[in-house]
């Protein structure tokens, strides 16, 4: 086990992690944002994705410590391979997945703000990610005090003593308070619709069950399960918008099934400060609605080879099914078979010491 959990003191005397994992912010805006967070990600390392207009600059307060890429350095970094991360979309967040050298990510976006727990203390979600990461999982048999390794919980009676190990946990999926994470059609229903309920549990999500992945409160291992993470071919240019977490959490998911690691979600909770428009987001999201009844019968059913020994391998593969079973659905997905083998080049070419 990596290390004890820290006292109950929201910020530990020496951060968690402090050089084995980086923050990843994708944004089209100056992030004052951070001033917020200054207590919990000031000891780490930012990387900040700037999407839209290269000639933009984004000010960053002082005292981090951050490297920012524009479009501009992806095109210069990637050269042709660049065609694979997403424009005007912050699913270019995974370029930063890509050039980061740290074991572990942390992913955010630029409109979220610390959040309240019941008693009213500020919640270190970095913090929260970190513990739920350290921890293993329990994907084949689900215990009903939920995780088993949190201080005061335990495995029930009955529960199997030949899988109290558990599997590494490899993704830390976090929720958010306030404006919770709906689709166009919800928005339009409930506009004024608050999420107020704060649930103090962390869940692993079984085997074989999908789950829609939300890239706003994000980590993961990244040497367990990062050339996965990939957010697809979103937004300029492409036939489809908002579905590049929930893509890359159904192909990530697939694969740590497949490869014996866990993911949790739950705790920590952010605040989520504004509602997107959902008139756009509809218009984002159209093709989504009607292709994900199809994608998720798709994901249920996608069984990797016993050859798939590494993430990389496993993806390869995932990518000639899906143009072969999703091919027919639109062209879309010819070209987004293409993009996910391009970004394992990318990764490798990246990362030559991590190749699959």
């Amino acid at each position: 086990m990596a290390g004890k959990e820290s006292s109950s003191s929201s910020i530990p005397n020496t951060p968690l992690l402090k050089d084995e994992l980086d923050i990843v912010i994708p944004t089209i805006r100056n992030l004052d944002f951070l001033e917020m967070w200054r207590p919990f990600f000031q000891p780490y390392h930012l990387i900040i994705v700037q999407d839209g207009d290269p000639s933009k600059t984004i000010k960053v307060p002082e005292g981090f410590d951050y490297e920012l890429y524009n479009r501009n350095d992806i095109n210069r970094i990637l050269g042709p391979k660049s065609s694979c991360i997403s424009f005007k979309d912050s699913a270019c967040r995974c370029f930063g997945y890509m050039v980061s050298k740290k074991k572990y990510i942390y992913t955010i976006d630029d409109d979220c703000f610390v959040a309240k727990d019941p008693s009213g203390k500020e919640i270190n979600a970095l913090e929260q990610h970190i513990k739920n990461l350290l921890t293993p999982s329990t994907p084949y048999f689900f215990n009903t005090l939920y995780d088993p390794y949190r201080e005061g919980a335990d495995f029930v009676r009955g529960y199997p003593f030949s899988l109290r190990e558990g599997a590494q946990t490899a993704v830390s999926h976090g929720l958010w308070l306030n404006i919770p994470d709906y689709d166009a059609p919800t928005q339009l229903v409930k506009p004024r619709e608050r999420n107020t309920r704060y649930v103090d549990a962390i869940l692993t999500i079984p085997k074989g069950t999908l789950f829609p992945m939300c890239g706003m409160n994000l980590a993961f291992d990244r040497e367990l399960i990062g050339p996965a993470m990939y957010f697809g071919l979103m937004g300029d240019g492409q036939p489809i918008g908002r579905y590049d977490d929930m893509w890359a959490g159904w192909c990530t998911k697939v694969i740590c099934d497949h490869l014996g690691l866990g993911v949790k979600t739950g705790l920590p909770y952010i605040w989520h400060s504004k509602a997107s428009n959902p008139f756009v987001n509809l218009k984002k999201e159209y093709n989504g609605i009607f292709w994900q009844e199809e994608l998720i019968p798709f994901f249920q059913s996608v069984v990797l080879s016993k050859d798939c020994s590494t993430v990389q391998k496993c993806y390869v593969e995932l990518s000639k099914q899906v143009r072969e079973k999703l091919g027919k659905i639109d062209p879309y997905f010819n070209k987004l078979a293409d993009a996910m083998v391009t970004w394992i080049e990318a990764w490798d070419e990246l990362n030559p010491s991590a190749k699959g």
